[in-house]
């Protein structure tokens, strides 16, 4: 028995993990619950995450990953870990080779925290490969060819714009300004307005059910319950879209600004390929409802969300490691 290699999307908010020849096995939240007391992990995943905000004291729900890199280096590993076991994918003497995405602007001593932390859970060999390019691959992008390709991954912690040619990335941006700042807006919005405390959770949910950042696109209301700050007893009020239109947009400007960036430093033949090939959107974050609208109105190309966009750096992953032997180990000095 030989141990398959895998690929795996590394992120702020959520982990998947591709397994060659079986494709995306494990989608489960970067989210570790463990006793303060005794250090021990009791939970990982989805089940971690429904303890986040609900817990008793002496136990902590925390997720490991800050900003597309690793904040936590142990309970990253241990994550990995229980991940990685839980596949099965080792073999009866031999480790998989592990290809893992990163965001483009990690220091070499972030990018040696990755490495290791796939290496002791487990690794044989670590790749590291730059996440829009994989998010590119796995949207069915073909950015081998001389010509230009433009990709916007928005995740959990980072949004990663780049252009792509030849294989490799002309220009490109990375920010801290993604899908976990946009929960955080919505939560010191409902804050500020209403005097209501509310959780990452709820935050979350107004995001997904109700949230536009395009003018006028939706029109929808939903109740939401909190704890008054005032009275300090629990309270329910009723939010509606263009309110969260405006909670999100000043984070969102900060995303079509990088965009731009980007498009300025790009050489004009590939610009001119842009126009024509359009723009793709990947990661969680392309799901904000009206982020293709506006992103085509500021940026004046076209802008389409890539098919399944969760799934999309965890695909590319799956495809590059047909090809893992052909690909450069530049990265790992």
């Amino acid at each position: 028995m030989f141990a398959r290699d895998i690929g795996i999307d590394l992120g702020t908010a959520n982990v998947l993990i591709h397994v060659k020849g079986r494709g995306i096995v494990l989608n489960e939240p970067s989210v570790v619950a463990i006793d303060k007391n005794t250090n021990k992990v009791l939970a990982v995943g989805e089940e971690a995450r429904r303890m986040v905000g609900r817990t008793p004291g002496n136990i902590i729900a925390i997720r490991p990953l800050k900003d597309g890199v690793i904040a936590d280096f142990d309970v990253t590993e241990a994550m990995l870990k229980h991940f990685i076991d839980k596949l099965n994918v080792k073999g009866f003497l031999s480790k998989p080779r592990i290809l893992i995405c990163c965001p483009t602007n990690v220091t070499s001593v972030e990018q040696k925290a990755i490495k290791e932390a796939a290496e002791k859970s487990g690794g044989k060999k670590v790749y590291l490969e730059e996440e829009p390019k994989v998010a590119a691959i796995g949207a069915g992008m073909d950015i081998f060819q001389p010509s230009g390709n433009m990709v916007v991954d928005i995740g959990g912690g980072t949004t990663d714009v780049a252009v792509l040619s030849m294989g490799d990335i002309v220009t490109s941006s990375s920010i801290k300004m993604a899908g976990d700042k946009f929960d955080n807006e919505i939560l010191q919005y409902i804050k500020k307005e209403y005097k209501l405390l509310i959780g990452e959770r709820t935050a979350e949910d107004i995001k997904t059910s109700i949230a536009t950042v395009f003018p006028g696109l939706r029109n929808e209301s939903m109740d939401i319950r909190g704890r008054d700050m005032v009275s300090g007893l629990p309270r329910t009020i009723t939010v509606h879209s263009e309110e969260i239109e405006q909670a999100l947009k000043e984070p969102v400007d900060v995303i079509v600004h990088a965009a731009k960036s980007v498009l300025e430093r790009t050489p004009p033949e590939l610009s001119a390929d842009i126009i024509d090939r359009g723009v793709i959107l990947t990661g969680g974050g392309a799901l904000l409802h009206g982020i293709d609208m506006l992103l085509a109105e500021e940026l004046k190309v076209p802008v389409l969300i890539a098919e399944n966009p969760m799934d999309c750096v965890a695909v590319g992953t799956g495809i590059m490691l047909d090809n893992i032997d052909k690909l450069p180990r530049r990265k790992l000095s």
